[in-house]
């Protein structure tokens, strides 16, 4: 007699997309970078037309463009040395993504009580707060494109 059922199913399998080619997760990241560089400048459009001072400088172009291109790099290296070295990089990024998000607002809110940065207004860190939050969700849905995540290191 066999202990095998006769009818017994295979369990299902779930897919697993390939890692996309270098040049493919290039593309990724350069869209990406674009896609959060065009949210933060309509963030800091809208924090403008809400209020916030035209001489806030963290709302110019040229701050919140570079910022953006740094973080977005930033967080790239990071997400590869997770996904490289971490056996369980999915648990481990669901926290460290916010909390370093949280960490980011400590300047912006700094200047609600300092004078540091002239002209710093509510609406416009306000405007900051949500830049940084657009700009880590594009990150992030880029990064699961160019640099997907596995339950185990990989080689």
């Amino acid at each position: 007699m066999s202990t095998t059922p006769s009818s017994a199913t295979p369990a299902p399998t779930r897919s697993i997309r390939s890692a996309p080619s270098r040049a493919a997760a290039a593309e990724w990241l350069i869209a990406g970078t674009v896609a959060a560089i065009i949210a933060a400048a309509l963030i800091a459009l809208v924090s403008r037309a809400a209020g916030a001072s035209d001489d806030f400088e963290p709302l110019q172009p040229g701050p919140y463009v570079t910022f953006t291109v740094l973080g977005i790099i930033i967080g790239a290296v990071g997400w590869a040395v997770i996904r490289r070295w971490s056996a369980r990089p999915r648990a481990l990024l669901s926290w460290l993504v916010p909390a370093v998000v949280v960490i980011s607002f400590v300047p912006d809110l700094l200047m609600l009580v300092s004078d540091y940065i002239p002209h710093a207004d509510a609406a416009g860190i306000i405007g900051l707060v949500l830049m940084h939050v657009a700009v880590a969700a594009v990150a992030v849905a880029t990064y699961h494109r160019a640099l997907p995540l596995y339950d185990t290191p990989r080689s």
